[in-house]
């Protein structure tokens, strides 16, 4: 019975949430969360089409208010007045070389990465590491680790500062800007 309630409401539902959120990926997340807590409510639902809503109000509400994981390149987006050159790098990093010279910059920058890597202190790297090379969310890291999820922010930003200014020096004495 739940199913085919939720199932007659799924497109309202979804469109109701795509809405009222800014990435399509954060819809579907919260449609899948809202579904997952309605079958594990485990006190009869009278009007499920309500609570759906409700739930999904509640749920976009409770997104909203977290502090939200910024990614590497987000720290590079500042005011600065001459701007990083983040994508150039990141192509650099992690791009296929297409020229010799290209490759050689590649094989600098990781192992000038992994030399700043080693000076950060071992919970920053880990929570580094974890979340730009390995494809780890914050959530899942705070799970694994047992840290709160604000404290493990908190490393991330103070270690993307630190490489932020140790790749940028490298990088800008690599390329002559």
């Amino acid at each position: 019975m739940l199913m085919s309630a939720l199932n007659a409401c799924r497109a309202r539902l979804k469109a109701f949430i795509r809405g009222r959120t800014s990435v399509r990926d954060d819809a579907d997340d919260i449609l899948q969360e809202v579904t997952y807590q309605l079958m594990k409510v485990e006190q009869p639902v009278e009007n499920v089409a309500a609570w759906l809503f409700r739930a999904a109000r509640n749920e976009m509400t409770d997104r909203a208010r977290k502090k939200r994981e910024v990614p590497l390149s987000g720290y590079f987006t500042g005011e600065d007045e001459e701007g990083f050159p983040e994508d150039e790098l990141a192509e650099t990093l992690f791009g296929v070389p297409q020229t010799p010279e290209e490759e050689y910059l590649k094989t600098l920058l990781w192992e000038e990465l992994g030399q700043a890597l080693s000076e950060l202190s071992p919970p920053q790297r880990e929570v580094f590491e974890k979340t730009e090379l390995h494809g780890y969310s914050i959530k899942m890291l705070a799970e694994e680790t047992g840290a709160s999820e604000q404290a493990l922010l908190s490393r991330k930003h103070k270690a993307v500062l630190f490489l932020r200014t140790r790749l940028r020096d490298i990088y800008d004495a690599l390329t002559g800007e």
